[in-house]
């Protein structure tokens, strides 16, 4: 008699959450729509706003361009006075060197993406290069490889910044850029190779790996003969537990826990722990 009252009970509660549930408001989820991008149709406000997407997105440029003053920070500063004041400098003998305006900033702005070395602001060069060097990858090499229209979007955007007309060039049809999107990380599937990982986190953008050559952050190198597997992950999901001598604290993305996946995250640990010493 106990065992049926027990059972009954037991099933009295279940039928009691099981109603409770289907009260509840049932919301299905659905993957962000992929946002097709019609270059033939792109105005100049179009251009800006895809430039700002991607100066925050794809181009990486916040990675170095904020408040940490690894490089500028291009959304702080008063662009429209730090403009000529680059171009002035004696040390500047880029293209834009003989223009006037928005013309010789709009130059400047691409100039700076694809050769960064041209001019480096003081103080902003390569340890030991008397800003000779610069520390930002040319950007349209991987691992960013902005298109011409991306680069010429980031260009018409921090032309906008500055309070001056874009004076870049409007895409036509068959220069469209390629689909953006939230979820285009999800829809291409996770990486499968080691070096497509790299590129898809930027790993080369700060670390000297594929011949990258940046310094932003320490060469990893020989890297098994230091910390084994455990404090590689640990190096990666939470950057600042503990600092590479000579770096600073707050300099890698903090996040990288939530956008990789597990697969994708072991192929990196794989590669970096096979890395010779002695490259």
């Amino acid at each position: 008699m106990t065992f049926v009252r027990v059972m009954g009970f037991s099933l009295l509660i279940l039928l009691v959450y099981t109603g409770f549930a289907n009260i509840l408001p049932q919301v299905q989820g659905d993957p962000p729509k992929e946002e097709e991008i019609d270059a033939g149709s792109l105005d100049m406000a179009g251009m800006v706003s895809l430039g700002q997407q991607l100066f925050s997105g794809k181009g990486t440029c916040t990675l170095c361009h904020n408040k940490r003053l690894r490089a500028p920070d291009l959304l702080a500063l008063d662009l429209a006075k730090s403009f000529p004041q680059r171009l002035a400098d004696p040390r500047y003998t880029g293209i834009a060197k003989s223009k006037e305006g928005a013309q010789a900033i709009g130059e400047y702005i691409h100039e700076s993406m694809l050769d960064p070395s041209k001019y480096v602001v003081a103080g902003f060069g390569k340890k030991g290069s008397g800003d000779t060097i610069s520390q930002m990858p040319k950007i349209n090499l991987p691992p960013i490889s902005l298109s011409p229209v991306e680069i010429n979007a980031i260009t018409a955007f921090l032309q906008d910044r500055a309070g001056l007309t874009p004076t870049i060039a409007l895409p036509s049809a068959s220069e469209a850029p390629a689909p953006s999107n939230d979820a285009g990380e999800e829809e291409e599937g996770p990486s499968t190779t080691a070096v497509a990982a790299l590129e898809k986190f930027g790993c080369s953008s700060c670390h000297d790996l594929e011949g990258s050559e940046a310094d932003i952050g320490p060469k990893l190198n020989g890297i098994s003969k230091k910390l084994d597997d455990a404090k590689i992950t640990e190096a990666i999901i939470k950057p600042n537990a503990e600092i590479a001598e000579g770096f600073e604290a707050d300099t890698m993305p903090d996040d990288f826990g939530e956008q990789m996946r597990v697969s994708e995250l072991n192929l990196i640990i794989d590669y970096l722990k096979n890395l010779p010493e002695n490259p």
